[in-house]
């Protein structure tokens, strides 16, 4: 009698040649791809070490069918090497971008977070930069962190633990990243019996902060004429969550780390020390570690503080969810937002700096809720289509400083010319695409899309 092998011992066996393969390759690293645009289209595809194929009808068995009609049958290959994936394209019809320029036969390395376009469809690559984070934990509240990324669900997942300490915490993120929510949450899984007090540092008067954050005795200053518990006081048995820390007067720091390190604050014109029991979460989006170095905060409350150090990542460190998070916005305003995109909008919004971050998404939908759709480049607002320092793509990992073997590159590469010139080839060549594609070698299909993307109105096109 031959017996049968279980589906279960199948799946045990070529998870483990999958593994050998990745170990004989230096395949260390989690990453996948996210289908980000058109909406109906999105889904998550792991990344191995095996090569993938991707197309409308790629071949078996690492192909990546994407039901697209702007796809090549067979588009683009992505394949792993010296640490990195890496990205070419196969002579498609309707070409390959990566970072908004268009690539040909020649590998290109792909960072965490680039973004890339496939005839009309739109990818985010993405790296685990924390192996815990591949785990989201069902404890955190996703409305009140939400979000699909790997950089979310390892903010989730480093929440939960910090959440669960007695320390004190630091939540460190650029201005608009959601550090008070954080802090919430921390607060709430950490199920301290007391509530949650929020000061913001760099908002409290300069001469009464120290009253103000551990009260004062009546008649301690000119003006106090009743007693005040002060903030910690009121945050007893709870979280007392000071934003903007780096803020916080340097001769008033001392008298913070006695209250983090022994649970006590002398009220202002008192000399008895009362016991408090508070945790202290500190927020700031300024690198504390140069404040100390620059002799602008103490490295004793610094070193306290960090024990329990949490990084909130910026926008462009989660573009996977942008898309998502401008529907969730729009949809309080009027509806969906990201079907109503054309692509060379939807990559425009993904390939933005976003240095306002979630307060620049609130931005944007604000400017954009009376659009109709289809929403083009040009219908965008200017402060978000104009390049920033700060937009540059995101440089290749450091193992990766050439790229590997691969075809010979077939035209040279030229990025996306100004508004003004193209439409002054345009006009030199009678306004025809297909002598303008001539001129700079380049697909017709590709001229057509600066055009889509700049909003050029051709002559008899109306």
């Amino acid at each position: 009698m031959v017996s049968r092998q279980r589906p279960d011992d199948d799946v045990t066996l070529e998870r483990s040649r999958t593994a050998e393969v990745a170990a004989e390759r230096g395949f260390t690293s989690a990453a996948r791809l996210v289908l980000v645009h058109p909406p109906e289209l999105r889904r998550v595809v792991d990344l191995g070490p095996a090569a993938i194929t991707l197309g409308r009808q790629p071949p078996a068995p690492n192909g990546l069918a994407v039901a697209h009609p702007t796809l090549s049958r067979i588009h683009a290959e992505l394949r792993f090497d010296r640490g990195t994936h890496w990205l070419r394209d196969l002579q498609s019809r309707n070409g390959t971008c990566l970072q908004g320029q268009a690539i040909n036969e020649l590998p290109r390395a792909l960072a965490h977070g680039a973004v890339i376009r496939i005839g009309d469809v739109l990818l985010v690559h993405e790296i685990a930069q924390d192996p815990r984070g591949r785990v989201d934990p069902p404890e955190v509240d996703r409305a009140a962190i939400p979000g699909d990324s790997l950089a979310i669900a390892a903010l989730r997942s480093a929440v939960l633990r910090v959440a669960e300490q007695r320390s004190p915490a630091l939540v460190i993120g650029e201005t608009g990243t959601g550090k008070e929510r954080i802090a919430a949450e921390i607060h709430r899984l950490s199920k301290r019996r007391g509530e949650l007090i929020v000061a913001n540092c760099a908002a409290l008067s300069p001469t009464l902060i120290e009253s103000q954050l551990f009260g004062h005795d009546r008649g301690a200053f000119t003006g106090a004429s009743q007693r005040s518990s002060g903030l910690f006081r009121a945050a007893e048995g709870g979280t007392l969550v000071l934003d903007e820390i780096g803020e916080l007067p340097l001769e008033l720091q001392p008298k913070l780390l006695r209250a983090i390190e022994y649970g006590e604050i002398i009220p202002v014109g008192s000399s008895r020390a009362q016991s408090v029991d508070v945790r202290v979460v500190g927020a700031t989006n300024r690198d504390l570690g140069r404040e100390v170095e620059a002799g602008r905060f103490r490295r004793d409350l610094y070193a306290r503080l960090a024990l329990a150090e949490l990084r909130v990542p910026p926008l462009r460190e989660r573009r996977a969810d942008l898309l998502e998070w401008l529907d969730r916005l729009f949809g309080s305003v009027s509806g969906t937002f990201a079907a109503a995109l054309s692509t060379s909008a939807a990559e425009a919004i993904l390939l933005h700096a976003w240095p306002e971050n979630l307060r620049g998404l609130h931005r944007l939908v604000m400017d954009c809720r009376s659009l109709t759709a289809p929403i083009r480049p040009g219908q965008l607002p200017t402060w978000l289509t104009t390049p920033t320092p700060t937009d540059a793509p995101p440089p290749p990992p450091a193992e990766a400083v050439a790229p590997p073997p691969a075809a010979k590159e077939t035209r040279a590469y030229r990025p996306r010319p100004p508004r003004e010139e193209l439409l002054r080839v345009l006009e030199e060549h009678e306004w025809s695409i297909r002598a303008t594609a001539k001129h700079y070698e380049r697909d017709r299909k590709q001229i057509s899309r600066w055009i889509e993307f700049y909003t050029i109105a051709l002559p008899g096109h109306e």
